[in-house]
């Protein structure tokens, strides 16, 4: 079964974008076929990897009205076993296109389904927001992963986020799980990021991944490089943290497939 992670908190400049790219890059480095998909507006997942003059079928294609096949959107990078399904500004006016349809939650999991068998892992980047590209990833994955900054008033937000997971668990996707909350942005030398760190764990227990992303200058040069961090410095602490997390996920996934599998066989 393919593992489908969708990357969400509506909070912005919590290393969402930066999470998923470099996490999607460390677990193809693993040997997992991966597939990064882009539905945020802002296209920061896309511009690492690709010149926007050469997308010509975006997940806005794909999801909007002028329908396109997934197949047709997904452009492989450097590594071939990482491929992205990029996005454009255009993506923004979605929600508009989508307005009233019943079937629009279900619009990702329906076009993702041919090109299932493609991939080990598929990655998901969310825009800062709990809106109808947000829910879309939701409904299609079969896991949820939460960044959230080492700062004060970290957690604020993340209730809205939870009690969308839960009404997707209800109806239209109860296969969802939260595989983990990640701790970014994490500075080991201050004292706010610790308390923040102790916070966190408290409310959030064993759900917690033990990986904490450090604040590292080579994670927010890479971008500009074209590069994730795994490519543009391997040997930085943030490369080695998002390795970490990756073999964290990768163990998670396959601890919850056996799980599953002994449920299903109950």
């Amino acid at each position: 079964m393919t593992a489908i992670l969708t990357i969400a908190n509506q909070k912005g400049g919590v290393g969402k974008t930066t999470t998923a790219i470099n996490l999607a890059a460390a677990i193809a480095i693993r040997g997992k076929k991966t597939l990064l998909i882009d539905l945020d507006p802002q296209a920061n997942s896309t511009i690492t990897f690709f010149n926007p003059a050469d997308i010509h079928v975006s997940m806005f294609d794909v999801l909007g009205d002028h329908r396109a096949d997934m197949a047709s959107a997904i452009k492989v990078t450097t590594n071939p076993l990482l491929s992205v399904a990029p996005a454009r500004l255009a993506l923004a006016k979605i929600e508009q296109q989508l307005a009233g349809q019943f079937d629009a939650p279900f619009k990702l999991k329906d076009a993702l389904t041919p090109v299932l068998k493609d991939y080990d892992y598929i990655v998901i980047d969310t825009p800062p927001a709990l809106g109808i590209l947000t829910v879309n990833a939701m409904v299609a994955s079969t896991h949820l992963l939460v960044p959230i900054q080492a700062a004060y008033f970290a957690i604020e937000g993340t209730d809205d986020l939870l009690e969308t997971y839960e009404r997707i668990r209800a109806r239209p996707n109860p296969q969802l799980k939260v595989l983990g909350v990640v701790i970014t942005l994490f500075d080991r030398r201050t004292n706010i990021s610790r308390d923040v760190h102790e916070q966190i764990r408290s409310v959030f227990g064993s759900v917690l991944f033990k990986t904490r992303i450090g604040k590292n200058v080579r994670l927010e040069e890479s971008p500009a490089y074209k590069e994730t961090i795994m490519t543009y410095a391997p040997k930085s602490p943030g490369a080695k943290d998002y390795g970490k997390l990756a073999l964290e996920v990768i163990h998670r996934v396959e601890e919850d497939r056996v799980a599953r599998h002994a449920e299903d066989a109950a």
